[in-house]
């Protein structure tokens, strides 16, 4: 009887190893699933700027897979500078893209268009010339 006893007593101290074997397995991976993916939120701003004389013809815009044209109309006049303002977009957007046309007046003059991010200018693109000018800049969170 004594033998069966320990036995018993065995068994439970076991079952007691694997309880507690598991319920550490289970706190440990719960620990590492913090649902952060890398992704973060950025603080963006889009910037399209001509030189005296220079009228924007339009602007568009691209988060992700958003997009947004705007034309300089009448009722909706895009002057220099022109901006987007600040606004959020998480780093799982992936991409950015700015495009600007302005028709220019002398050689001299310039078209220039900025991206903003948390509040420093990460790309910049600059045309010089007469007549319409085109500028465009891309970036994307996931390149290094």
């Amino acid at each position: 009887m004594k033998q069966f006893y320990n036995s018993k007593s065995l068994l439970r101290l076991s079952f007691l190893f694997v309880l507690l074997f598991s319920v550490i397995t289970v706190v440990n991976s719960c620990k590492k699933d913090d649902d952060d993916d890398g992704f973060k939120d950025h603080l963006v701003q889009f910037e399209v700027k001509t030189s005296a004389g220079g009228e924007i013809i339009s602007v568009v815009t691209q988060v992700g897979t958003a997009q947004s044209t705007m034309y300089n109309t009448p009722t909706t006049p895009l002057t220099s500078p022109w901006s987007s303002g600040e606004f959020f977009v998480n780093s799982s957007q992936a991409q950015l893209n700015l495009d600007a046309n302005a028709t220019m007046p002398d050689p001299d003059s310039e078209l220039t268009i900025n991206l903003y991010i948390d509040g420093e200018v990460v790309k910049t693109a600059k045309k010089k010339g007469k007549g319409v000018l085109v500028a465009s800049i891309d970036y994307s969170f996931l390149e290094p």
